[in-house]
């Protein structure tokens, strides 16, 4: 097989970047093309994804991909992936109907217990499998429906945030099932929309177009994408557009008994399934069932990442503090812990701005010592993140009825070298950290297979194996954190006024 180039567009909830993934002799190596800050911003009251802003950045991503060292490399295939639920509307004229709504807007504030007024939760549960979270897009539209939105009665297609893309790319209107199922309207068993669910909730489903798998090659770049960014007419494919379906692809794994943690912003933390789980215990737990590569399922939980970091750091540098995510974590290894914990889930933490203020409220009204310093507060934000991993641990292994002995912790917040050894001590496992690029390369391999470059999913593992050097970390100090177990799950359960 000769020398492929794939061109990776990763869109996360903090920044982007094109990334190329050569494979050549069954390793696949990475380099940056371009990296951007992922534009958002509030507008008449409202947060927003600045469509146009990230546009221009993919199409720089594209221009700079094709361009290495003399000359210049033929991409083989263009990948888009992004995080869920977020979306665009389409008119009938092909015209785009204004900026996508961001996911954590207050627009969808109170929406899940209006739909349960209509369709019990365990129903909705029972129909999609998915973790209940006020931004799902089901309750991002049914705020939309309650306000007679005027985009909504426009819209021809709806497409989420990489099909969106897809359609800038191509002109053509296709959802990806891996980012269709993050929706809460796709129905889990039959793995298509859940009209049925949508027509008592009276919203549109004439919108939700064609559903096509991971792997799907869409059409070649428009000609004037082509022209305007100076390269050849390359295949488009979706892989698998959600990033964390992309970056589970790209887990080292090899034995069968593992989980994952896909570290970033958010921590989404399960296992690979061959079949969802739509039990009372996954119910109970606000476990989700999402679609994975070759038909697999990711039986998930979305665990606040490092958001909780991100927002402190934002705080400190409105305040004239520039310090780097590295020096917060060099600085926090010499803070004790756990003696300070919080919910990281809790909804006080779910909104952006003054992060330090919302963290110290929550330890106020817990009866805990408030953190003092930038160290004090992240080294409160990691312990509880390794905290909650434990939690949804004892979770997954209850709903499994199995033990898992190896955590897999991929995507950039396995550069935390702090926070993967709290990890391991939390939960008594064994931890592999990496790779950090999990979602690029995933969203390469994916693409690969789809031209008959990589067989498989199996093969795809094989291919990250060989490629990349995990670090891993042994538990230790276990003991601290069985005795801080019990508080934790007390102070998960507290009201906060």
């Amino acid at each position: 097989m000769p020398t492929q180039h794939f061109l990776a567009l990763d869109l996360g909830a903090e920044s982007g970047r094109g990334v190329v993934g050569t494979i050549d002799d069954r390793q696949l190596t990475l380099r940056e093309a371009h990296r951007f800050v992922n534009p958002t911003g509030r507008m008449l009251g409202h947060w927003h994804w600045n469509l146009l802003g990230q546009w221009e950045e993919l199409k720089t991503a594209l221009r700079k991909a094709t361009r290495w060292g003399d000359g210049d490399i033929k991409l083989s295939g263009i990948g888009v992936d992004t995080w869920g639920v977020d979306f665009g509307l389409i008119d009938a004229n092909g015209d785009i109907l204004g900026n996508p709504f961001h996911y954590r807007d207050s627009r969808s504030d109170g929406m899940m217990q209006r739909v349960f007024e209509r369709v019990p939760r365990e129903r909705v549960f029972a129909v999609t499998g998915i973790q209940f979270m006020q931004f799902n897009t089901l309750y991002q539209l049914y705020a939309m429906r309650r306000a007679n939105h005027p985009s909504l009665r426009q819209a021809r297609n709806l497409l989420f945030m990489p099909d969106l893309f897809n359609y800038l790319f191509t002109g053509n209107c296709k959802c990806e099932y891996t980012i269709a199922s993050t929706s809460q309207m796709l129905d889990v068993q039959k793995g298509i929309w859940a009209a049925g669910l949508l027509e008592e909730l009276d919203i549109p489903s004439h919108i939700l177009g064609e559903i096509v798998p991971p792997g799907s090659i869409l059409g070649l770049l428009r000609d004037e994408i082509a022209q305007e960014c100076s390269v050849d007419a390359v295949p488009v494919i979706a892989p698998a557009t959600h990033d964390t379906a992309s970056a589970v692809v790209a887990v080292p794994a090899q034995s069968s008994s593992w989980c994952y943690i896909s570290s970033g912003t958010w921590s989404l933390m399960g296992v690979e399934l061959g079949k969802p789980i739509v039990s009372a215990k996954a119910l109970g737990y606000n476990y989700t069932n999402e679609g994975g590569v070759n038909g697999t399922v990711r039986f998930l939980r979305n665990i606040m990442g490092l958001w909780l970091v991100q927002e402190c750091r934002r705080h400190w540098q409105k305040g004239g503090m520039e310090i780097s995510y590295g020096q917060l974590a060099e600085m926090a290894v010499a803070i004790d812990g756990p003696d300070v914990l919080i919910n990281p889930d809790h909804g006080l933490f779910g909104t952006p701005g003054g992060m330090p203020a919302k963290i110290a409220r929550f330890c106020a009204a817990t009866g805990q010592k408030t953190p003092a310093s930038p160290a004090q507060f992240v080294r409160v934000c990691l312990d509880s993140l390794a905290m909650a991993y434990r939690r949804a641990l004892a979770q997954l292994e209850d709903v499994m009825g199995r033990r898992i002995e190896v955590i897999h912790i991929v995507g950039g917040g396995c550069q935390n070298e702090l926070l993967n050894q709290l990890t391991a001590d939390a939960c008594g496992r064994r931890v592999v950290a990496g790779p950090v690029e999990a979602t690029a390369m995933g969203n390469i391999l994916v693409q690969a297979m789809a031209v008959g470059a990589v067989r498989n999913l199996e093969d795809a593992r094989a291919i990250v194996r060989q490629s990349v050097c995990p670090r891993r970390y042994e538990p230790r100090d276990t003991a601290i954190w069985d005795r801080a177990y019990d508080r934790y799950c007390q102070i998960f359960q507290a009201p906060i006024p």
